[in-house]
């Protein structure tokens, strides 16, 4: 197979959905040419395949296309799963994920962006409104908390397709004020993130790619190894 008929990847690098399709690809020890988006200037071929316009996209094909980052990691490991990272029984997989992608992931944007969310403060200030929703999404992170308590990944004692999706959103709350998620009571949920965030799966798709443009050679993702 030609790079150029590789699938393509449209992403951002620091886009929690597109990290989630990126970690499955690479875990899948599969291929496809990377194409890096300034969100503010997307390319008109994202566009055109995809007009909903946010990443990741991956253009399997000229007749298939996927939108949606969790269906990208299904595709990827439902090709290949060296690891077993996709669960016999995906029922707690398909639970946790939702939560995430529903409500945890609202009170992250609350709590991360209140000035986009001025509508909703209803009397508060910024810094009141964000203090809120930090304090409802921490009550989804004592959830997480409690299941790795008893085993050191989400869904037992091995790494598996939830610890790969739900981490990079964990990872942007724990950012947005790391001294204070630092200092909550949550040993495990740290410990947890810590090991992801110090791994070679984390370092590898968080390597920096220029942006794309129209005329510029493929890029690999992940890039061969020598």
């Amino acid at each position: 197979m030609t790079i150029e008929s590789l699938p393509i990847l449209y992403s951002f690098r620091r886009c929690p959905y597109a990290m989630r399709a990126r970690l499955a690809i690479a875990e899948a020890g599969l291929q496809v040419q990377l194409r890096e988006v300034v969100l503010r200037n997307k390319p008109a071929h994202l566009l055109e395949i995809s007009p909903k316009g946010t990443v990741p996209v991956l253009m399997v094909s000229e007749h298939t296309v996927i939108e949606q980052s969790i269906d990208i990691m299904y595709w990827a490991l439902e090709q290949s799963d060296p690891e077993q990272l996709l669960p016999s029984n995906r029922v707690e997989l398909v639970g946790l994920i939702e939560a995430n992608d529903g409500s945890f992931k609202t009170h992250l944007d609350r709590y991360k962006y209140p000035p986009r969310y001025t509508e909703e403060h209803n009397g508060l200030s910024a810094d009141a409104f964000a203090a809120l929703h930090r304090q409802k999404g921490a009550q989804h992170l004592m959830d997480l908390e409690h299941r790795l308590a008893q085993h050191d990944f989400l869904l037992g004692s091995t790494l598996s397709m939830a610890d790969l999706a739900l981490a990079p959103f964990v990872r942007q709350f724990a950012h947005t004020d790391l001294d204070w998620f630092k200092a909550q009571d949550w040993p495990h949920l740290w410990q947890w993130l810590q090991r992801f965030l110090s791994s070679k799966r984390f370092a590898q798709i968080m390597h920096k790619y220029p942006p794309w443009q129209e005329h510029d050679q493929p890029t690999l993702f992940p890039p061969c190894q020598n």
